[in-house]
């Protein structure tokens, strides 16, 4: 019965798509160009003139072509772009230099060489809640809302593209109430389920559907006249004891009264090569490949995350002005780009984010620029592919030659709350992502910090000699902060602190609801 459900729906979704495209003349419009991502990325060296690049390193240390690890080789440039020195030699010694001079300098390096720019005419993005449900999260009352941002197309109407995001507030605390926004996979944290005499009408009417499709299921039905074959999910438990250990972060965010929302970054663009000519960038360029300066992945999942950010400042129950974003891995990297290229969040925690991310791109230290201008190349601007050229028109380019790195990329951040995070390689945070690069990096970034009069991590900004603190020893005094936990390949176990240091700073205490 089931299949035969599921296969009534796929016919359905078949005849409304049919009928949809039927709508559209293809003619008006250029034809969507479909590559490989091998064929993409080969497109992008054209483009650059690049003939050959360097391959990037493995991750085995039992390869050949293994990625280093021996710090006394990890710095072969080790002098930083000037923070506070303008492009004409100028040093910034004001906040209003910074933000005049100095800052538009950096974002415009970091778009054109890095990231990639923001396309002027970015199309309107219109949300709908598709369902609200009242469940329970632990021991929390909660209003789960499910979004879906569905993208203006009506310039290429070959791509569609419609972000899907969740939004969980509590409802035992008086609001409105901040939010972290996480990259990831929504669902509804804990639906609702009928009540037993819902049910019942449930049971009824899927009875009397399998029998009409199926005549035999009556007699099956009468053998078993108590059998019920739609059934109640397990509830929350409210006499069980709190598990031992800490709740998961969400529960943790709840139980602080945040709210948080998942948003899904494949929803605003592919996390590959081949769909770079779909999603939010394809649609932007009319289903053709990138030109060198276009966004990447990474910027892409930021301006989706920014839309978001436009729905949440609509919602009555959000206090839009304490929004954070989060990530980890790959997805961290997109935090940290969001956060510093989008001033509206306030907060960011941004977990084990490696190059791309927090670390160092100049370092030669696990991930390396070549991983980047390699398989992961439509995360970044094509441009970025030059610093891995062994062989080009313009000769060839390492990360050393890049004009910026991510310490600046910390900094545009400033003066809001950055909260870096990281785990342990034992537990499988892997050396991969250079933990000590990053922290060079976080260290680098604080005289920003500290011009625009907010506290970093308390240590002097000499990232050449300053010692990555001993992990489970977090530096969380100012509004720049670290700490690197004793798990694995993410950002959980620093929850529990993070909340309270986002909370402090934003001066937010949880107020019980009236009842």
């Amino acid at each position: 019965m089931k299949k035969l459900v599921f296969l009534l729906l796929i016919a359905l979704f078949t005849l409304q798509v049919t009928a949809q495209e039927a709508k559209i003349d293809n003619s008006k419009y250029p034809a969507m160009v479909t590559f490989t991502s091998e064929q993409d990325h080969a497109n992008m060296m054209q483009q650059l003139n690049i003939q050959d690049l360097r391959p990037g390193p493995s991750g085995n240390d039992a390869d050949p072509n293994h990625a280093n690890t021996d710090e006394s080789l990890a710095n072969p440039c080790p002098q930083l772009p000037e923070l506070l020195t303008t492009k004409n030699g100028k040093k910034v010694t004001t906040a209003d230099q910074w933000w005049k001079q100095r800052r538009p300098e950096i974002a415009e390096d970091m778009e054109r060489e890095v990231y990639g720019r923001l396309p002027k005419n970015t199309p309107k993005v219109t949300w709908t809640v598709k369902i609200t449900d009242r469940e329970f999260v632990g021991w929390t009352p909660v209003i789960a809302k499910q979004l879906i941002g569905h993208v203006d197309n009506s310039e290429y109407p070959l791509i569609n593209v419609d972000i899907n995001m969740m939004l969980v507030v509590p409802t035992n605390v008086k609001g409105p109430v901040p939010v972290l926004m996480m990259l990831g996979r929504p669902s509804f944290p804990s639906p609702a389920q009928p009540s037993p005499e819902d049910m019942e009408k449930l049971n009824a009417a899927f009875k009397e559907m399998m029998i009409t499709s199926n005549p035999d299921m009556k007699a099956i039905f009468d053998r078993y006249p108590a059998y019920m074959p739609v059934t109640r999910l397990a509830g929350p438990n409210f006499f069980a004891p709190k598990p031992e250990g800490d709740l998961p972060p969400t529960e943790q965010l709840l139980a602080a009264g945040w709210g948080y929302v998942t948003i899904d970054p494949n929803s605003i663009q592919a996390d590959n090569g081949a769909g770079i000519t779909k999603g939010i960038i394809g649609l932007v360029n009319k289903g053709q490949p990138r030109k060198p300066e276009d966004w990447g992945a990474l910027r892409a999942w930021a301006w989706g995350a920014a839309r978001g950010l436009d729905y949440l400042e609509t919602d009555s129950l959000v206090d839009a002005k304490k929004v954070g974003i989060e990530g980890v891995s790959r997805y961290g990297k997109a935090a940290l780009v969001t956060l510093a290229y989008e001033s509206r969040f306030a907060v960011g925690l941004i977990g084990s984010s490696g190059k791309g991310g927090a670390t160092l791109h100049r370092r030669n230290f696990g991930e390396a620029v070549e991983s980047l201008t390699g398989g992961e190349y439509y995360w970044m601007a094509g441009n970025y592919m030059k610093y891995g050229a062994s062989k080009a028109g313009f000769g060839s380019k390492t990360g050393c030659d890049l004009p910026v790195d991510s310490h600046e990329l910390i900094a545009l951040c400033a003066p809001r709350l950055t909260f870096i995070s990281y785990g342990i390689p034992e537990k499988g945070d892997a050396k991969w992502l250079d933990q000590q690069g990053s922290y060079m990096a976080t260290i680098a970034a604080g005289s920003v910090f500290k011009l625009l009069g907010v506290n970093d991590l308390g240590v002097s900004n000499d990232y050449l000699t300053e010692k990555m603190p001993p992990f489970n020893s977090g530096l969380l005094e100012g509004q720049l902060a670290w700490r690197q936990h004793d798990g694995g390949h993410t950002d959980s176990p620093n929850f529990k602190y993070f909340i309270p240091w986002a909370s402090k700073f934003l001066k937010y205490e949880k107020t019980a609801a009236r009842r």
